[in-house]
This record gives structure tokens, sequence and C-alpha cells, in this order.
């Protein structure tokens, strides 16, 4: 079992105190009405939305399951941060203004506004899904491997003469102290915890990462061991070339693979480069613009300047975040290159830390875990809990249902969410798959449908209701038919689930437009200004903000050069293996 000093104790013990006490103390406030507790009574400030906006975001599926993935793809992973460019762009330009104008509360909510009440019981409904199974149960299993791993566990420990699996014990502890300041306080206690949640998961990510590269410069500096990396990664040393052309065959079908390389040819298992231009369309805008457990901070935020500048500042830690949850990976493949199985390599950033962090340390490092694990937990919680109690208990349910009583139902249905996860979060491991692939990959079957009927919707006044309608279920069932049919026995390439996800959504694109052409128009509520976008007038570009240095443009400028800066550092222009 890992040794904790005195001091790693005193740290654990601080974060712990600290998140609790701000949660409680944030949450103590006013919160009698369904805004106040689900919204924060639209009082968040930009940087707290940027930095609940990451919070959400970054959990054990990045510090556990995307090292992982890097350990074995290489930096092309790093797309799942660089590639937000193109969805961050949309939602500050686009789908902020009209759902901050539209004064909704969900999702869902903008969903019925636009089409109809169908639509929105199908996007609630499938989002409760999601939420339940493609994020809070996994965030808790990969929270619970890596803190297992970490701490060196043994599988099972007796209590009250009965073994029981420290998997669950973890699950269940994880989920029970992440929910409790959340099911209390809202999405107020979420929002400034997350905040400064994210500040301690940045430091202990760059220091374990710092550390790594210190090791791998054995008593040379940084610089020396971000140069011993990068000539593994491309396969320098027999071990390390070995390892990466055996595993070509299987990652992109050819001989050779180029680790530092982030666009990757077609036959990518994970991320072809056709995914970089194009999943944005289908996941991305799913995943950052209309997914409710992301954009309820945005919804929260004070008006519209507050709640783009949040995304902006958003933008520019991803830029840094492979620095924080890719790079390690790297690392961990310039000491170990052998290792091979989805589960061992689940456990790459725990043996990596383990292998690297001292007294003190330690601590710091636990408390950034607990962080991501705690940031995403209290999201989800509250989001889940927003739409079952506004979309689904109070639209077609209790529609006299009181604000006290709103709240009280948030609340309970928070610990029921939270119940069903940990029931379902032990088994994920059983499928066999990587924790991070799991999630993607689960994205990729709802994601579609939904992204394209949005985008349409905001962009084409024409879109019908009854299209939309269509459109989902449709979309959702060709995307089952791609993965178990075409895919499975027709196709042997192109098979990336990224890759998926864009024929998915050409075909939902497609269907709309079709549809909306031999259906009755929308009737005119459905294509106000405040649900579609008047290209004669184009308000979303108005009231940017001023002087220049508070001018959203200003800062959305720097944030797109700091991406192609990324991408083309990494191109495979500058780095390539020698001779």
């Amino acid at each position: 079992m890992t040794q904790f000093s005195g001091l790693d104790t005193l740290i654990i013990v601080s974060y712990f105190t600290v998140v609790v006490v701000l949660g409680f103390a944030v949450g103590t406030t006013k919160k009698r009405s369904s805004e106040d507790y689900f919204l924060a009574g639209r009082t968040l400030p930009w940087y707290v939305v940027g930095a609940s906006f990451i919070g959400a975001n970054i959990s054990t599926e990045h510090f556990i399951g995307m090292v992982a993935a890097a350990y074995t793809y290489g930096i092309c992973v790093a797309q799942w941060e660089w590639g937000n460019i193109f969805a961050f762009s949309v939602l500050v330009w686009f789908f902020i203004p009209f759902l901050l104008k539209s004064r909704v509360f969900t999702a869902p909510e903008f969903l019925e506004r636009r089409y109809n009440a169908a639509c929105r019981l199908m996007f609630a409904v499938l989002t409760v899904v999601a939420n339940i199974t493609a994020f809070l149960a996994a965030v808790l299993y990969a929270a619970a491997v890596g803190l297992k791993a970490v701490f060196a566990w043994p599988d099972t420990v007796a209590l009250g003469g009965v073994e029981v699996s420290t998997l669950v014990l973890c699950v269940v502890g994880t989920g029970v102290i992440a929910g409790s300041y959340a099911i209390y306080g809202g999405l107020r206690s979420v929002a400034w915890t997350d905040l400064f949640q994210v500040i301690v998961m940045i430091i202990g990510g760059v220091m374990v990462t710092f550390l790594g590269l210190a090791y791998l410069g054995n008593g040379d500096g940084l610089i020396a061991g971000w140069d011993v990396m990068v000539a593994r990664n491309l396969g320098e040393g027999a071990a390390w070339k070995a390892a990466i052309d055996g595993a070509a065959q299987e990652l992109v079908g050819r001989d050779h693979y180029n680790r530092l390389q982030v666009f990757q040819p077609f036959s990518h298992k994970l991320v072809p480069w056709q995914g970089i231009l194009l999943t944005w369309l289908s996941v991305s805008i799913w995943y950052n613009c209309i997914n409710q457990f992301m954009i309820q901070r945005v919804f929260g935020a004070k008006n519209d300047w507050h709640a783009r500048m949040g995304i902006i500042f958003a933008g520019f830690i991803k830029i840094l975040l492979p620095l924080i949850v890719v790079i390690p990976g790297l690392i961990y493949f310039a000491m170990e290159p052998g290792v091979t199985g989805p589960l061992q390599v689940d456990q790459t950033y725990a043996v990596l830390v383990t292998k690297l962090l001292h007294s003190g340390t330690r601590g710091l490092l636990l408390a950034a875990l607990f962080g991501a694990i705690n940031s995403t937990i209290d999201s989800v919680l509250n989001s889940t809990s927003t739409i079952i109690t506004l979309d689904i208990h109070q639209k077609f349910i209790n529609p006299g249902a009181s604000e006290e009583s709103l709240v009280k139902m948030g609340k309970w249905v928070s610990t029921a969410v939270l119940v069903i996860a940990m029931a379902i979060a032990p088994f994920i491991g059983w499928l066999g798959q990587g924790v991070f692939y799991y999630i993607q990959n689960l994205y990729a079957y709802f994601a579609p449908p939904f992204a394209a009927v949005f985008l349409i919707g905001i962009l084409w006044k024409r879109a019908t209701p009854i299209a939309a309608t269509v459109t989902i279920p449709a979309g959702i069932t060709f995307g089952l038919f791609l993965e178990f049919v075409v895919f499975k026995y027709w196709l042997e390439s192109g098979t990336a689930f990224t890759l998926r996800s864009v024929y998915n959504w050409l075909f939902c694109v497609l269907l709309m437009f079709l549809l909306s052409l031999v259906t009755p128009p929308a009737p005119p509520e459905k294509t106000t200004d405040e649900v579609t976008i008047n290209w004669r007038t184009l308000a979303a570009f108005k009231d940017l903000g001023s002087p220049w240095y508070r001018n959203v443009a200003f800062w959305w400028a720097l944030f797109v050069v700091g991406i192609v800066g990324c991408y083309i550092a990494f191109s495979g222009l500058f780095l390539t293996a020698r001779g």
C-alpha cells in the first residue's frame, strides 16, 4: 500500500474541508425558486462559468482514461481537447445568444421552443440515460480504478466477516462525498466549488508531468526529459521501436506508426484525420453546446458577455490540458513501453504517480484526482435532476408544482440518480474496453441526431417540427445499424467511432433537410429571432464588450491562434523518427 505522510494527510483533509465548507457556504444563500437552485439565480461571472465548464468536463475519464489512451495511441488523443476550437466557436457565436435570449432552463426546453414537446421529451430521456451510463457511472468506475491502484489496495477487504470488493467501496465512497454539497446547494455550490477544484487539478496535474519529465531527464532537467520522451515515442531504442511497430497494424493497418502526429490516416482505429475536421459537427457540438451537464453553467451566467467570455476562458485551458492528460501517457510509454491489456493500461496514470510522487506531492495529487471526480459528479447530478424535475416531472406529470416542491424534487432525484450510477459503475470493467473508449463510443450513438437537429434548427427557419421528431429516433437507429451491420459485416476500414458519428450526422442532416421540404412549415412562434438566427441583423455579433481588452472577438481570436499553433507543432512536419 502506498504510504502517506502526515503532510499528505494534512493536504487531503484541507482539500476536503475547503470543498465542503465552500459548497455548503455558497449553497446557504436563497434557493427557494427553481432558478436559484438549478441555475444559481443566473449570477455566475465569466471565470466561474469557464472554470466550472472545464471542471464538468475533466474527470477521471481524463486523468485515468485519456492518459491511458495517450499511452496506447500517442499525441493524437489531444484532439479531444484541441478539437474543441470548432464547437467552442459555434457555442460563442451562435448557441449562447439564442439559449440565453430564450431564458430557458434546459437544452430540451429549447428544443420544445423551436420544435415541439415530443423532441423535448426524447432529448430529456436520452440525456438522463447518457448522464447515468456514459458520464456518472463511468466516472465513478474510473475513479475507483485509479484510487485502488494508487493505494495498492487488495481486491477485497473483510467487513463484518464478509469479503467486500474494494472497487465497490471506492465507488460508493467517492459518490457519497461528491454528491453531498451538490444535492444541498444546487448549481451555485457546484460552480463555485468547481472553480477551486479546477485550480487544484491543474496544479496537481502539472506537477505529475514535470516530475515525469524530470525522471526521464535523469538529473539533466525538464528539457532533457522532454527530448527523451520525444525520442522514445518516435521509436528510438529497440524496446520502443518494437512496441510501436508491434501495435502499428492494429492501430493504423500499417507497418509503422507516428505516435507524435495528431493527423492520422483514414485507417486509424481512434482518430483518423477526417475526424478532426468533421467530428465536431456531431459529437463535439452535442457535448459542448447542448449537453445539459456542460451547458447548465452557461444558462447560469450573468449575461451574454459573461457566458461567452467564460467559454473562451475554458478554451484557453483546453490548450494547456494535454500537458496534464496526454503528456503523462507519453511519459509512461517512454518508461515502460510493453504494457498491454485494457485494464492494465487504464492503470497507467495511477502507476505513474505511484512511481514518481513522494511525501506531500502524493496528497496534492490525490486532491487533484478527487477534484476531477467531484467536479464531474456534482455537475452530472445537478443537470440530471434539473432535466428530470423540469423537463419530465413539471412538464408532463405535475405542471402545477410549486417552486419549493421543484427544489425538493431536484434533491431527491439527485440522490436516486447517484444510487443508480453507483450500482452500474462496478460492471463497466467487464466490457473489456478502456474507459475512455467506452465513454467516447457511447457518445457516437446519440450525439449526431441531436447535433443536427439543433444546428439546423438555429440556422434554418424552414426546419420543421415533424422533420425533427422523425430525425432523432431515425438517427439513433441508423447509428446502431452502422455499428452492428455496416462496419461489422460490410466494411473493414473506416470503422473508427469518430467516423461513424460523422456518417450518422450527415445522414441526419440530409433526412432533416428533405423532410423539412415536404412537411408543413413551423408556426411563426417556433421561428422567432429568439430561437433562429436572423441573417439580416446578425444580433449575435453585437455587444461584444469594450474597450478592446474586454472584447469577446479579441480573446476568441487569441484562442484560435493558440489551437492552430498546437496543431502545427504536432502536424508531423517537425517531430519525425530519425533515419
